[in-house]
């Protein structure tokens, strides 16, 4: 075999290690949602069956499971609807097979009944489509004879498998901290790689860098809302599940900085931007502003450490402010409205990200004054 025919196959073999290695490394932080599933639908289908003496006790698991995984991350009152659907999905449906029986024009009607039922008492998304799901299943499957009614006993096996479902959520709840922090390190480290890119950019005289990290800026967006929406749902945890609540105060620590780093990454959006036009426009670069920049970088990776490590950010103030002082003190006497605009982010993304760090507007004042 030539050697043209070798590099393709041992760069396919490499990406396939990859990807497995990459599954691998998921699997083993799903630990939790594999206990949970394990324990879970067990438990729902024992109860239903064991404790209530359902004799087709096949919703409580299935309503479980339904829980677990699309309930799994999701805000509390959004998990209560998902499994308020199922079980209205359930009773609906039983209720109108009770009148005209099972079929196929049978299940059209009741799917269409089940959803506009849903929709009237507020439910949407996950729980209207679980709604849906549910009036199917119950359309499509016979109750054994002697079960009992089915309206009923469906209706409280889906609750029954919901409430344990959420039970095993709380009581083997995601590891809030480290969640969180997962996503704001990852946004952190991005964000102090755009900064120094804008840096390199006014050494080297060149605008293609600034336009780069413009772009890379932009570009963070879904990250910002996905760190957002990991924040609103590790509060709740910490707040709701006994397993967490010692996580609570750093918890909140990492949600009360979203809103500011989520103003650090437009300030730095704004810095990229006004970086390309200065040196597109041939302006000369104030001596010093790119070091401010890279101390500006620096601060963000301290910054990082003391919001894993619970530190008293201390330190990453001081840098803070250094960068600040350093932007302005670059600043010549004839300052031109980018050059000028370039210092101002430097001294807003420092001032946000010192609000971040607890500190107030006096106080963020008083230090940048």
């Amino acid at each position: 075999m030539s050697a043209s025919h070798e590099i393709p196959l041992r760069r396919l073999r490499v990406r396939s290690a990859d990807t497995m290695t990459d599954r691998l490394r998921v699997l083993r932080r799903r630990w939790r949602t594999l206990l949970r599933l394990s324990l879970g639908p067990a438990t729902a289908y024992f109860f239903a069956t064991h404790v209530l003496d359902h004799r087709q006790a096949f919703f409580a698991p299935v309503a479980c499971v339904i829980v677990l995984i699309a309930g799994a991350g999701l805000r509390g009152r959004t998990s209560y609807e998902l499994v308020l659907g199922v079980s209205i999905g359930v009773l609906v449906g039983e209720l109108l097979i009770l009148g005209i029986g099972r079929g196929a024009w049978q299940m059209a009607l009741i799917v269409t009944l089940t959803v506009t039922i849903a929709t009237l008492l507020g439910l949407k998304g996950l729980a209207l489509t679980q709604a849906a799901n549910s009036s199917v299943l119950l359309a499509a499957v016979v109750p054994a004879m002697g079960a009992g009614n089915p309206a009923i006993t469906r209706f409280l096996d889906a609750l029954v498998g919901g409430a344990v479902g959420l039970a095993m959520i709380l009581l083997i709840p995601r590891n809030a901290v480290r969640d969180i922090d997962r996503e704001v390190q990852v946004f952190l480290n991005r964000l102090g790689g755009i900064l120094s890119r804008i840096a390199q950019s006014l050494r080297t005289i060149d605008a293609s860098l600034a336009d780069l990290a413009l772009q890379e800026a932009r570009s963070m967006q879904p990250l910002v809302e996905s760190m957002t929406s990991t924040a609103a749902n590790v509060s709740e945890i910490a707040r709701m599940s006994p397993m967490r609540w010692r996580q609570r105060e750093h918890v909140e620590t990492y949600v009360s900085t979203v809103h500011d780093l989520d103003n650090a990454v437009r300030d730095a959006r704004v810095m990229a931007r006004k970086a390309s036009a200065l040196l597109r426009h041939g302006e000369p670069v104030p001596a010093g502003m790119d070091q401010a920049i890279d101390a500006l970088a620096r601060a963000i990776g301290i910054f990082a450490d003391d919001l894993s490590e619970r530190d008293d950010f201390e330190e990453a103030r001081q840098q803070l402010v250094e960068a600040a002082r350093m932007a302005t003190a670059a600043l010549p006497e004839a300052m031109t409205m980018n050059s000028a605009a370039i210092a101002a982010q430097i001294r807003s993304l420092a001032a946000d990200l010192l609000y971040a760090s607890g500190y107030s507007r006096d106080e963020i004042d008083e230090r940048l004054e």
